[in-house]
């Protein structure tokens, strides 16, 4: 599995006050989309996350996203290696993604930019 680098995934009240910050930090500007009931923003490393308490709880539970160059190889590196898939893989806007329970018991994101 090739792994391209990951992303910090940050979940807040104010989407629109962290998306100011962080575009004036990193000098990018946001991708932003909806995904469920999140909103979601996606600015350099940083991945911003508002919306409904119950989803944020969720999604506070994945330490981070990994973006590999192939979801289906990194679910096939994953299970190999003894992790268990627990979502996915699924479309996203901007590709495909999986999330998968490592045996440490960490939770992380894997996501590719292969639209489907």
């Amino acid at each position: 599995m090739e792994i391209l680098g990951t992303t910090l995934r940050i979940c807040v009240d104010d989407l629109d006050a962290a998306v100011a910050f962080y575009e004036r930090l990193t000098g990018t500007a946001a991708q932003r989309f909806d995904r469920g009931g999140v909103s979601v923003a996606a600015v350099g490393c940083f991945l911003l996350m508002s919306g409904p308490a119950a989803e944020l709880d969720v999604l506070r539970k994945v330490t981070a996203t990994v973006a590999v160059a192939d979801v289906d190889e990194a679910q096939k590196a994953l299970t190999e290696s003894g992790a268990r898939v627990v979502a996915g893989p699924v479309a996203t806007p901007v590709g495909r993604n999986l999330i998968a329970l490592h045996p440490d018991g960490s939770i992380f994101e894997y996501a590719d930019r292969n639209a489907v």
